[in-house]
């Protein structure tokens, strides 16, 4: 005996193979369209790039421009975007300590080569001092202010 009707019941109740909204659900990914996941070799080869990057802003900054407080500006700019960088290509990969450490040596390192690039420009301009003797008289206690600074702000935007 068939049951009876409830009213307003379909006497014809279809089942759909899948809800009404799953069209616009985005498509679930294949295993070969996966995201690239963070990487910790990512994250330094990134922040590298940008130490370069840095590192020529201030060859050109010091050298041929002879802008002294400037450099510090670079040298803060240059441990944001450093720390930025790890961050953005590591992701949660490196712990926050080691990535702070990571970050201030990769900014500090960028300082120290973008010191010596300015030297070396002084050198092939006819200049004649040692480095220690050329940064020291050239540019002061800005240079070591340089290397605090980008690394504390390194070390401060990667934690």
């Amino acid at each position: 005996m068939a049951s009876p009707r409830e009213p307003g019941e379909r006497p014809n109740r279809t089942v759909l193979d899948r809800p009404p909204g799953a069209r616009y659900a985005e498509p679930d990914p294949g295993p070969g369209d996966a995201p690239d996941p963070a990487a910790p070799a990512r994250g330094v080869a990134w922040a590298a790039l940008v130490a370069v990057a840095g590192a020529a802003a201030i060859v050109v900054l010091g050298g041929p421009l002879a802008i002294s407080p400037g450099l510090l500006v670079v040298a803060f700019l240059m441990g944001r975007f450093v720390a930025l960088a790890l961050r953005a290509g590591a992701g949660s990969t490196i712990n926050p300590g080691a990535r702070a450490a990571t970050a201030a040596g990769l900014a500090f390192i960028g300082i120290l080569i973008g010191q010596l690039g300015i030297w070396l420009f002084a050198r092939s301009e006819g200049g004649v001092l040692g480095l220690v003797d050329y940064l020291g008289q050239a540019f002061g206690w800005i240079v070591p202010a340089q290397l605090v600074v980008a690394a504390v702000v390194a070390w401060w935007t990667a934690r």
